[in-house]
């Protein structure tokens, strides 16, 4: 250890003399408390600390200990169902210890080193070893699993930087805590059950794949028009009030990943207190059991010290890549990244930076960089397969999108879910737009979509033209009003209606519409591109548009969608009338509805109008 001494205190930011021989981004504890600081700058003797708690009563003079090692956390059996800050200490218990408002230098487990876990060594191993073969400690190398919850098997690993250490000796089966080992090497040395891992280091991998295969998100807007693959990087860019935390929230709840990664960075206490209270009471479609059972959450609210924030998106993109070597698929939820970048702002002002764009440092862009490319679908060291997917919430001031971190983060992702206020005004939810928004995965996913429906690709790209039309005729409708517009036209407004109220709009409060399976995504837009298609031809054999809007089907039809009503309200209200696994309604609703149609145009191409 290097002891050095505070000289100058600025907030957050600690300057400290006598640690000119200590490396950059160690951790270091200040003063009589141990506040946990970082490195973040060396100037020959002279060292710029970080520190992640209220250094309030810090003094001159007071001790500076660098501890020789970087900021790390604690990979183990036990982050699943817990929720950390950012420097991964556990807060129920330090809230137990300390009550709302932690205590500078208070410290906690990041694992439970008294609960004993079930371990199970890996049997291929087991067996080399009994043989007598001599194994080496390869990267990634399983060494044997323990059961976390119902849902996540979590593998005990050889660490990423093994140096193929040969293993003397492998733990048999039974019950062990985090603290013991899982196998020795010769030399004397072992490999832990729970081990330590730089957080601003990224875990090595073994090759980097194609994201091929979408997150499936139940969300139609997103899955059907605007798709992130499993391991590709979004941004949910929108004003106050417009939905971007509780759209995280619809994600992380109905994705089809295995483990979920909520980072509150910066935000109000009150959206961390909602997904402490209701993730424990949802029930995961997957496995049916407590959503918490797969989620770790990762809270740095708005009234916690400010530079936590900084290194809290990388303890939380750490533990991702963690449970990713092991073959899970995971999503992480940054909520929010310009609350992030604020804290920059701040501590590079206070050490005195040069500032940027709108006082942001000039190595914004980098950060955030450096951030969104550890999402990835990877081929781990040990041959499996696995993905971190990132969603990145940006809380632009008065829903500007041209300012920086909206205008960096486009840079270094491909999917943009950009909101829009009046859609949310509108309480039309999810407010994602479809003008605005864009999603350059979309081919890439296009094979996986296609095995669904065929037409997928095709539907898809009908549609996003048909309501950018739409929304050129609104423009005219504003000034002359509809009725000056001829039928055809009119059928367009028609029809992106019924997309925006029977497709795009989602209740996540309704148990059926909360939640929508690919096959009924894909469906649903078919069936109103089929009504359009179809309207049109009869519009150009002559028929009115007031005769098509009123269209109902036959007398002794049970009326899915709504009993007696038209086809366009009904087609609106499939969403909510069909239960995902009853999708054979849908295809009686499309016999009713092509049946009518077709006995219209057969009505009026008798009269010989085309």
């Amino acid at each position: 250890m290097i002891e050095g001494k505070v000289k100058r205190i600025a907030g957050p930011i600690i300057h400290a003399s006598g640690l000119g021989g200590a490396g950059l981004f160690d951790v270091v504890e200040v003063g009589d408390k141990h506040i946990i600081g970082e490195i973040v700058r060396l100037e020959g003797d002279d060292a710029i600390v970080q520190v992640y708690e209220d250094a309030t009563g810090l003094m001159t003079g007071a001790p500076a200990v660098s501890t020789g090692r970087p900021l790390s956390v604690l990979l183990g059996p036990g982050l699943m169902g817990t929720i950390y800050d950012g420097i991964q200490r556990p807060l129920k218990s330090l809230f137990d210890e300390s009550g709302a408002f932690m205590i500078p230098g208070a410290r906690g487990e990041p694992l439970d080193f008294s609960r004993k876990w079930r371990f199970v060594p890996d049997p291929d191993l087991a067996r080399r070893l009994a043989a007598g073969e001599t194994v080496r400690a390869l990267p990634g190398m399983a060494l044997g699993t323990v059961k976390e919850t119902d849902s996540i098997t979590c593998v005990i690993m050889a660490p990423p930087d093994s140096r193929g250490e040969i293993i003397t000796e492998l733990a048999p089966e039974g019950d062990y805590t985090v603290r013991q080992a899982a196998a020795k090497i010769r030399g004397g040395g072992e490999i832990g059950i729970a081990q330590w891992w730089p957080v601003r280091v990224p875990r090595p991998n073994a090759e980097r794949l194609a994201p091929e295969t979408p997150l499936v998100t139940g969300q139609r807007v997103i899955d059907i028009f605007f798709p992130l693959s499993k391991g590709g990087s979004a941004a949910i860019p929108g004003g106050f009030g417009t939905g971007k935390t509780m759209t995280q929230h619809a994600i992380a709840k109905w994705c089809d990943a295995n483990v979920i990664i909520y980072i509150g960075c910066g935000e109000r206490g009150n959206e961390m207190t909602e997904v402490l209270s209701e993730f424990p009471e949802l029930v995961d479609p997957r496995t049916g059991h407590s959503l918490m059972e797969r989620t770790v959450l990762i809270a740095n609210t708005s009234n916690m010290p400010v530079a936590a924030r900084e290194v809290s998106i990388y303890t939380g993109v750490t533990l991702a890549e963690f449970y990713r070597d092991m073959g899970c698929h995971v999503a992480i939820m940054a909520d929010s990244t310009s609350r992030w970048a604020e804290a920059l702002r701040e501590l590079s002002g206070r050490m005195e930076e040069m500032p940027a764009e709108e006082g942001f440092p000039a190595y914004l862009p980098t950060r955030l960089a450096e951030f969104y490319e550890r999402a990835g679908r990877v081929k781990t060291l040990s041959g499996r397969e696995g993905s971190v997917s990132i969603i990145g919430a940006v809380s632009p001031p008065g829903g500007d999108f041209s300012e920086p971190v909206t205008q960096h983060t486009k840079r270094f992702i491909r999917c943009f879910w950009a909101l829009d206020r009046d859609l949310a005004n509108g309480r039309h939810y999810p407010a994602i737009s479809w003008i605005d928004s864009y999603s350059e995965y979309a081919a890439e996913v296009q094979p996986w979509w296609e095995g669904v429906s065929p037409q997928w690709s095709q539907i898809r790209r009908q549609c996003l033209e048909l309501l950018k039309r739409e929304q050129r005729l609104s423009e005219i409708v504003r000034l002359i009003g509809p009725d000056a517009l001829p039928d055809d036209q009119r059928l367009i407004l028609l029809t992106a209606e019924i997309i925006k109220d029977g497709f795009l709009q989602q209740n996540s409060f309704d148990e059926v519409d909360m939640y929508c399976v690919p096959d009924k995504q894909v469906r649903l837009l078919e069936l109103i591109m089929e009504f359009y298609e179809r309207a049109r031809t009869c519009i150009r054999l002559g028929a009115p548009l007031t005769k098509i809007s009123s269209l109902k089907g036959e007398e002794e039809s049970t009326g899915i969608g709504g009993k007696d009503l038209p086809f366009r309200i009904r087609l609106s209200r499939l969403k909510n009338a069909v239960k995902n696994e009853n999708l054979a309604e849908l295809e009686k609703f499309a016999g009713e509805l092509r049946g009518s149609l077709e006995a219209l145009e057969r009505s009026y191409r008798s009269l010989g109008v085309l």
